[in-house]
C-alpha cells in the first residue's frame, strides 16, 4: 500500500524534481518506509512506500521493467501475484523481487491492457512506455484504491489523494459548489467523478486510461457487473463459502502483522473466523488482534464474546465518546480531504489508529458485503418489488408476512410501500413527471430553512431513477451510493495511520458470483444476506449467524449532542466565519440545534453535515494560504 503522484507535461512542459518531492511529502503517511522519483522528459513520477510484501530494497518504486521499456508506480495489492508470477515464469520472465509490483509490471509487458482481467486485487497504477512516450494507467474494478486527476494548462496532474495536488504548484484549491450543495442539501457524497475541489476528478473505478504523446487522455471501462441468472446452482451456499474462504486466504498474504476490525455483525465475524482457520503456521503463536468499538447504547458484547471465544482472538476495544471524537473531527477531515457521511467515520479512524499502536500494519474489514449481498433494510422493498414482478402477489405476500413476524413490522405498510414504489417506477419513465420533479427540487432549494438560495449553484441536484429490482438496487449501491463513499473513507482512515485495509467481500470473483444469483438467494423471509448466513452455518457463532438486527459501528449522535456536543457545535455554527460565509440562515440553524438538544427534533445527521462543512472550509482556507502554495512552479 502506497501513495503515488504524477505530472504528465503538455505543450513542452517538463516537471521538476522539487515538485515531485513536495507531492510525495504530502503523501508520506501513505508510505513512511521509502520514497522514489522518476523523471524522463514530460513524465514525472513520485512514490511513497508502505512495505507489506518483500520488505527488501528490491520492492523500491518507481520500478523499471527488465528491458528498461516501462516504468511503473503502483498503489495497492495484487493478491494473486504468486500464481501470476508462476505463469509469467513459464513464459520466460525473470524476477528479482518476491513482491507483486514486479509481477504487475511483467504482466503488463506480456499482455498489455488485457492483463487487467487477470488481476485479483485493489490497485491504482501508472506506467510510462519509454519507447512510445505514452502513459497507461488503471484503477481496480470497484475503486478500492483511489486515483485523482486534474488538467492544468501545463500538465495532467495525478495523485492518490487530493492533498497531493496543491504542492505541485499546478493547482490552486477552490470549492466545487455543485458537490458542496449536493452534500449540504441532500447528504450526497462520492456519487460521481467530481470532488469537493473544483477541477479535480476521480479516475472512474473499473477503468483504464491512456495519455498519448499529443496530450489526449482516453478513458475506457474494462469490467462491469454481470447480469442475474434465472436460477441458482444447487450448491450456491457452498460455492459462496469456497470463494469467501479463498478471498480471505489471498488477503492473508503479508510480510507484516495482520488484524481485523470486529463488530458483532455477520461480515466481520465471518472474516475473523476464516482468518482463525487459515492463519499461516508461522504466526499462530502471535495474537490475532481484533479492534472494536462497542457503544453502550448499541451493546454487542454478547456477540463479540461468542466470536472471541471461537477464534481465540485478542479483543482491543476503542474507548471513546462523542466529545473525544468531536475533538478529532478536523484531523479526520484533513486526512479525508472531503467531508464524510457521519461520525461513524471517526470511529473507523480511531480503530485504525489503535491498530497502528499495536504494530498491526494490515487490517481485514467487511466493506462491500452490505452492498453486494443485501445488508440494508431498504433492500427488502426492492426484494419484494422483484418478487411482485416475477413471482406474483401470493409469493410476495408470504415473504412480507414472514418478515413482519420476525421484525414486528406492519404488513400493510410493506404492501403499500411495494405498490407505491411500482407506481413511482412507472411514473419515472414519463418525461412530464421528470420535469415536475426537477422543478420541485429547484423550488425546495430556495425554501430550505437552513440554507440561502445562493447555495444551489448553477444547477439543481439531479434526480436519479429508482432501481427496477433488487439486482439494480445492489448495482446502484456498488457503483453509485453508498459503496464508493465508504471505500474512500476506509482508504483515507487506514492510510492516515500507515495501515493497509483489505476487503475480502470485494474479491471480484465473489461479487461476480453474487450478482448472477436470483434475488431469493440474497434475501429470504426475514433474513438479509441469506446466502452468507447459509454459507456460514457451523463456521461462525450461531448467535451472530441468526441475529436479525444490524448495527456495524453505530454512533448515538443524538444523545451526544444532548450530553456534551451542543456547546462546541453552537460555537462553530454561530461563529463569525460561518455567518460571513453567506449560505446559512444561522439563527434557524442554532434554533434547530437547541431543539435537537432538547430531544424535540431528529436532525443530528444534517446538523453534523453543516458542522463538518464548516471545519472542512476552514481547512481549505488554510491550505489555500499555505506558504508553499504562494506561487506556481
Amino acid at each position: 500500500m502506497c501513495g503515488i503522484a504524477a505530472i504528465i507535461g503538455l505543450n513542452g512542459y517538463r516537471p521538476e524534481q522539487r515538485q515531485l518531492e513536495q507531492m510525495a511529502g504530502s503523501l508520506r503517511h501513505r508510505g513512511p518506509d521509502d520514497d522514489g522519483f522518476y523523471l524522463e522528459g514530460r513524465v514525472g513520477f513520485a512514490f511513497r512506500r508502505l512495505a507489506i510484501l518483500d520488505l527488501t530494497p528490491e520492492g523500491h518504486q518507481p520500478m523499471l521493467s527488465h528491458d528498461g521499456r516501462f516504468a511503473i508506480i503502483f498503489n495497492g495489492e495484487i493478491y494473486n501475484y504468486v500464481e501470476l508470477r508462476e505463469e509469467l515464469r513459464a513464459k520466460g520472465h525473470r524476477f528479482r523481487s518476491t513482491g507483486d509490483t514486479e509481477v504487475l509490471l511483467a504482466a503488463y509487458g506480456e499482455w498489455g491492457e488485457a492483463c487487467l482481467s487477470r488481476l485479483n486485487g485493489m490497485w491504482s497504477f501508472i506506467i510510462h512506455d519509454r519507447t512510445t512516450g505514452g502513459v497507461f494507467g488503471s484503477r481496480d474494478r470497484f475503486g478500492v484504491k483511489p486515483l485523482y486527476v486534474h488538467r492544468s494548462p501545463e500538465a495532467f496532474v495525478l495523485g492518490s489523494e487530493l492533498k497531493a495536488f496543491l504542492p505541485s504548484g499546478l493547482y490552486r484549491p477552490g470549492v466545487n459548489w455543485d458537490s458542496a450543495a449536493a452534500f449540504l442539501l441532500d447528504g450526497r457524497l462520492d456519487q460521481g467523478r467530481e470532488t469537493f475541489y473544483s477541477g479535480i476528478e476521480q479516475v472512474p473505478a473499473g477503468h483504464s486510461f491512456e495519455i498519448d504523446p499529443a496530450g489526449r487522455m482516453t478513458l475506457r471501462p474494462y469490467w462491469s457487473l454481470p447480469a442475474e441468472s434465472e436460477t441458482a446452482p444447487a450448491d450456491a451456499a457452498e460455492r459462496f463459502a469456497e470463494l469467501f474462504e479463498d478471498a480471505v486466504r489471498l488477503r492473508l498474504r503479508s510480510d507484516v502483522p495482520v488484524g481485523v476490525c470486529l463488530s458483532g455483525g455477520l461480515d466481520s465475524t465471518a472474516i475473523i473466523c476464516a482468518m482463525a482457520r487459515q492463519r499461516p503456521a508461522e504466526v499462530r503463536d502471535q495474537p490475532l488482534y481484533a479492534f472494536s468499538f462497542n457503544a453502550p447504547e448499541f451493546d454487542e458484547s454478547r456477540f463479540l464474546g461468542a466470536t472471541i471465544a471461537q477464534t481465540g482472538a485478542k479483543l482491543v476495544p476503542l474507548e471513546t465518546g462523542g466529545n473525544q471524537l468531536w475533538d478529532r473531527f478536523a484531523e479526520v477531515l484533513a486526512a479525508q480531504d472531503e467531508p464524510v457521511h457521519s461520525m461513524t467515520a471517526l470511529v473507523g479512524y480511531g480503530l485504525m489508529r489503535l491498530a497502528r499502536e499495536h504494530d498491526v500494519t494490515v487490517i481485514l474489514n467487511g466493506q462491500g458485503a452490505d452492498e453486494t449481498i443485501g445488508g440494508y433494510p431498504s433492500f427488502f422493498r426492492d426484494y419484494w418489488r422483484t418478487l411482485f414482478a416475477s413471482k406474483g402477489l401470493g409469493t410476495t405476500l408470504r415473504e412480507i408476512g414472514r418478515h413482519s413476524e420476525v421484525h414486528g413490522a406492519s404488513r400493510m405498510r410493506a404492501v403499500i410501500s411495494v405498490l407505491r414504489h411500482s407506481a413511482l417506477l412507472h411514473l419515472g419513465t414519463l418525461g412530464v413527471y421528470q420535469r415536475l420533479i426537477t422543478r420541485r427540487r429547484q423550488a425546495q432549494v430556495g425554501t430550505h430553512p437552513w440554507f440561502r438560495a445562493a447555495l444551489a449553484g448553477p444547477r439543481p441536484a439531479p434526480s436519479r431513477r429508482a432501481p427496477d429490482d433488487l439486482h439494480d438496487a445492489l448495482a446502484d449501491a456498488v457503483q453509485q451510493d453508498p459503496l464508493p463513499l465508504y471505500l474512500r473513507v476506509e482508504d483515507r482512515n487506514s492510510m492516515a495511520h500507515s495501515v493497509e485495509a483489505r476487503l475480502p467481500f470485494m474479491d471480484y470473483r465473489l461479487v461476480s458470483f453474487l450478482f448472477t444469483l436470483p434475488a431469493m438467494e440474497k434475501m429470504r423471509g426475514p433474513w438479509n444476506k441469506f446466502i452468507l448466513r447459509e454459507a456460514m452455518r457451523g463456521r461462525i457463532p450461531e448467535a451472530v449467524r441468526s441475529r436479525v438486527e444490524k448495527f456495524g459501528f453505530p454512533t448515538p449522535v443524538q444523545q451526544w449532542i444532548a450530553q456534551g456536543l451542543h456547546e462546541p457545535l453552537a460555537d462553530l455554527l454561530g461563529s463569525r466565519r460561518a455567518r460571513e460565509r453567506g449560505i446559512y440562515h444561522t439563527d434557524r440553524l442554532l434554533a434547530d440545534l437547541e431543539r435537537i438538544r432538547r430531544g424535540e427534533a431528529s436532525l443530528a445527521g444534517p446538523i453534523i453535515r453543516v458542522a463538518q462543512f464548516e471545519l472542512w472550509s476552514t481547512l481549505l482556507e488554510e491550505r489555500r494560504t499555505a506558504p508553499e502554495l504562494a506561487a506556481p512552479v
